[in-house]
């Protein structure tokens, strides 16, 4: 399993239209095989941050999806992203 997480921070004033503008690619990714979860959302505390997290059966999956990212006119609005891959080689229901 690859899990991707982390946090974008877009100016405060946009936070809102970046969420509107991720929707369509938000049901791509859940609708795509392998993706088991695809969630971005807004942090309750900073106002300009949001929240990354996506969880894939694998890196091939994960991959394929890839070329369907957000458009450059979003990537532009990103001022800072701390997003990082891992990858899961074990795992317990809690």
């Amino acid at each position: 399993m690859i899990i991707v997480a982390g946090k974008l921070y877009v100016a405060a004033d946009v936070r809102a239209a970046y969420l509107a503008q991720s929707l369509e690619i938000i049901e791509l990714a859940r609708a795509a095989p392998g993706c088991l979860d695809f969630h971005l959302s807004p942090d309750p505390l900073e106002e300009d941050r949001m929240n990354v997290f996506e969880a894939w059966e694998s890196l091939a999956a994960l991959e394929a999806f890839r070329g369907s990212g957000p458009a450059a006119s979003q990537v532009a609005q990103i001022r800072e992203a701390r997003v990082r891959q891992y990858e899961v080689t074990s795992q317990a229901e809690l």
